[in-house]
C-alpha cells in the first residue's frame, strides 16, 4: 500500500502549537473526520503520521507536509474538505495526493522574514545583513542536545544557499532567504541570534518567519 501526503498551512494562533501537539492534533482530526489511517505494528500500535521537516515554534507556513497511510473513509480528493472541518483555526489542508519524493531529497527551504526596528534603523540593518551574509564565514553558537556544554558552534554561511531579497521599508526590513533544509539545516532563528550578537546597536522590536516553500536538490518544488 502506497503512502499519501497532505500539504497544509499553519498560521495565526496555530503557529504556537508545538510539533508534538501538532502530530496529536492531526491524529485526532483523522478520527473526527472518520478517516481510517494505517497504524504501526506491534503490541502498542499507534497512527503512522510523519512530518519530514518540523516547523519551529512561532513560525507560520504555507507548505507543510505530512505523510500517512490512508486505509478507508475518504479518497484523496475528498480528504481536504473532511479534514478542514475537523482541524482547529489556523491549520488548513490544501491538497492530498499519493506518494511523493523520498524525504532525503528535501534540500532547501525558502523563508520570508519580517523584522521591525526603531525609527530609521531599518536601512542600517539592511546594510548590516548584506555585509554579514556576504562574508566567507560567520560562526554562531547555538544550543545542542548532543554537546556536553549544551552548545555548539556552526558556520551559517555555507547553509545560506541564496539571499533573494533584503528590502527595507519604513521601520520594517524584509528578507527572503533560501536556506539548507537538513544534514545540516539552518533555522532562521540562529541567523537572527547571530545578528543580534553582532549588532546590539540595531535591536529588533518584532520578528516573524514564514516558510514559503520547500525545494528538492534541483531546486524544484518538493512534494
Amino acid at each position: 500500500m502506497s503512502d499519501q501526503r497532505i500539504l497544509f498551512t499553519k498560521s495565526g494562533t496555530a503557529k504556537y502549537i508545538s510539533h508534538l501537539d501538532l502530530m496529536h492534533t492531526m491524529e485526532r482530526a483523522f478520527l473526527r473526520a472518520g478517516i481510517t489511517i494505517r497504524h504501526t505494528a506491534g503490541f502498542h500500535p499507534h497512527p503512522y503520521v510523519s512530518i519530514p521537516l518540523p516547523l519551529p515554534l512561532g513560525f507560520s507556513s504555507q507548505c507543510e507536509l505530512l505523510e500517512f497511510g490512508l486505509v478507508e473513509g475518504s479518497t484523496v480528493e475528498e480528504l481536504p474538505q473532511k479534514m478542514n472541518r475537523a482541524l482547529p483555526a489556523g491549520i488548513q489542508v490544501r491538497q492530498c495526493y499519493d506518494g511523493g519524493l523520498p524525504f532525503k531529497k528535501l534540500a532547501y527551504v525558502r523563508y520570508d522574514i519580517t523584522l521591525e526596528f526603531e525609527t530609521s534603523l531599518a536601512d542600517q540593518a539592511a546594510q548590516a545583513f548584506r555585509e554579514l551574509l556576504g562574508r566567507e564565514s560567520f560562526v554562531v553558537q547555538k544550543r545542542s542536545k548532543k554537546a556536553k556544554s549544551g552548545f555548539t558552534e556552526v558556520d551559517i554561511i555555507p547553509l545560506v544557499e541564496a539571499v533573494e531579497e533584503i528590502r527595507p521599508e519604513g521601520t520594517f526590513l524584509y528578507l527572503t532567504l533560501l536556506l539548507k533544509a537538513q544534514n545540516p539545516g539552518l533555522n532562521p532563528d540562529v541567523l537572527l541570534q547571530g545578528f543580534r550578537g553582532e549588532h546590539p546597536e540595531l535591536p529588533m522590536i518584532y520578528t516573524a518567519c514564514h516558510r514559503r516553500e520547500i525545494l528538492d536538490e534541483d531546486k524544484n518544488i518538493y512534494r
